[in-house]
């Protein structure tokens, strides 16, 4: 058969795929061998309901032969379950002479981390970003892509390159790795080549930025006035950083931007933004998938059917569909497109131009050569205690001490000090402690009472410095007032989570940002308190507005 024959043949040169000619004319080749329904299906990212294979997903892959597959927490569940997953995925695809899939998940690290369970914990990018090391972004990024492609999944949508600069934003805040667009760039470009060398291609997103909006496009659709002239100085230099590094994907965002669309319309379906500016202006020729599109930005405006065909129409290359809409519903679309192509309302070289450059990513990240993976050794391909060093790496040279008015860091062995923190962080006394005998410790609880305040300005009052640890004040609303009943000409505050804890007490002498809360954040941070490390960290946010 000759579509198997084709596949056998690029298979063998994906291994060589700097021969662009050679592959070129294999992919040419195997595009005119296939048949109108796949050719269609190729640009179509599906999402299936399960921890295991379905009926209804069997018979996507089976019939429409799908480009990718994006997994969801249903699916997710321990790595031997989903390397089990991802195998069936592709050997039912394969099986039914189908190219291998697009095996996609969100693993921004932080907040927003789809593999938890047996994966390593991995803090925000912003404390990447203020570690400001390009080696160590290769080496994170690249860490990550393993420990995707020890269960199977071959593309991540990641990095976030929305920058910080909108603090009632509800919706990427502390995903985002950074207000600063040089630093952010650094961050990113040693990242992305870190993760697809390491075979995971990646997908930077939101473009053309997601940091600067007031409202979520997964409830509404949020609208961004700057014109190209602010984007160029701002918002799009992480993504022509990205661009640079040669980031397999990009993913646009569902935001309407007047400037360029004088009637309410999503970037993603937006010729003007994903044609214009990110194709023509920004000569970037890698794939151009949507955000998911049962998001409420676009499916309380459109059909299915009208945003499928819209974001092709705008230069997209491939759609992202999360459990929103079913497997039947996403069929139900693939079909409309054939139909559209057929009566002429699509063109079919237009399907053809994407399916190219899906064919040249698949081919270059390896996806071509799956081979199944062994369900019961997932646990020998996922290099926890290494990654953990690697975490303990990113703390070392991240944290920040934003300011220190008063030079009391490190504290002097000479000076009494006092440590306040979050009773449920007893981390923060077993580490701390190990530096001092003499220590004035209070444990607080998440919503301090008065009685703990005036406990707190009594410990205080004993001591030349007093260390204050928070975590998301703007959640834990009564800590605030306990910070600010402190003497802050000596008080120094350490925020375990948002950098923008300050905001609610900015007269304190000093202010340490460790991104993320994790344990070898406790661990540095009591190293600089103490003297034994310095600060290494670059400030990521702009703590000034």
């Amino acid at each position: 058969m000759i579509y198997r024959y084709i596949l056998v043949l690029l298979m063998c040169f994906s291994l060589c795929w700097q021969q662009v000619d050679a592959q070129d004319d294999l992919i040419d080749t195997l595009l005119s061998s296939m048949t109108l329904e796949h050719k269609v299906a190729q640009l179509f990212m599906v999402s299936m309901y399960g921890e295991s294979l379905t009926y209804v997903g069997q018979e996507m892959l089976q019939t429409w032969q799908p480009g990718g597959v994006v997994l969801f927490p249903s699916n997710i569940n321990t790595p031997a379950q989903i390397t089990q997953l991802t195998n069936s995925y592709q050997q039912t695809i394969t099986e039914a002479g189908g190219i291998p899939l697009f095996i996609a998940v969100d693993q921004e690290g932080g907040w927003i981390a789809r593999l938890r369970d047996g994966f390593t914990e991995w803090p925000p990018m912003s404390l990447l970003t203020a570690a400001n090391d390009p080696a160590l972004a290769y080496d994170v990024g690249r860490a990550m892509a393993l420990e995707l492609r020890a269960v199977g999944i071959n593309m991540n949508l990641a990095p976030v390159a929305d920058l910080d600069t909108n603090l009632d934003n509800p919706i990427i805040g502390r995903r985002s790795p950074g207000s600063e667009p040089e630093l952010v760039s650094v961050m990113l470009q040693g990242y992305i080549a870190g993760s697809q060398e390491a075979g995971v291609m990646t997908t930077t997103k939101h473009f053309p930025g997601h940091g600067d909006t007031g409202e979520d496009s997964h409830v509404t659709l949020p609208v961004i006035y700057h014109d190209l002239t602010r984007l160029e100085s701002t918002e799009l230099r992480p993504f022509a950083a990205a661009i640079e590094a040669q980031t397999g994907a990009i993913m646009v965002a569902h935001i309407w931007f007047p400037a360029f669309d004088p009637e309410p319309l999503p970037a993603s379906l937006s010729h003007n933004i994903v044609t214009g500016i990110l194709r023509d202006t920004m000569g970037y020729d890698g794939l151009i998938i949507t955000d998911a599109l049962d998001m409420d930005a676009i499916d309380t405006i459109y059909t299915d059917e009208e945003a499928a065909l819209m974001a092709i129409n705008a230069g997209v290359d491939m759609l992202v569909y999360s459990p929103g809409i079913s497997e039947v519903r996403q069929m139900a679309v693939m079909q409309f497109l054939v139909d559209a192509v057929r009566s002429g309302e699509l063109d079919e070289e237009r399907i053809d131009d994407s399916v190219r450059r899906i064919l040249h990513a698949k081919m270059r990240y390896g996806v071509m050569n799956w081979l199944p993976l062994e369900p019961d050794t997932v646990d020998e391909r996922i290099d926890l205690s290494g990654n953990l060093a690697l975490v303990e790496r990113m703390f070392r040279a991240g944290v920040t001490v934003a300011f220190d008015h008063h030079d009391l860091l490190p504290i002097d062995a000479e000076q009494s000090v006092a440590i306040i923190y979050p009773g449920q962080r007893i981390s923060i006394q077993r580490v701390c402690g190990t530096y001092r005998d003499d220590i004035h410790w209070l444990s607080i609880p998440d919503s301090p009472s008065e009685a703990d305040i005036q406990a707190a300005e009594r410990i205080a009052s004993l001591v030349d410095v007093v260390i204050v640890f928070t975590r998301n004040v703007d959640e834990y609303v009564n800590v605030p007032p306990l910070v600010r009943a402190l003497p802050q000409q000596k008080t120094v505050a350490v925020a375990l989570r948002s950098p923008y804890d300050l905001l609610a007490y900015p007269d304190v002498s000093g202010y340490i940002v460790t991104y993320g809360p994790q344990d070898p954040a406790i661990t540095t941070t009591c190293g600089v308190l103490f003297g034994e490390y310095d600060a290494l960290g670059t400030l990521a946010v702009d703590l000034d507005r």
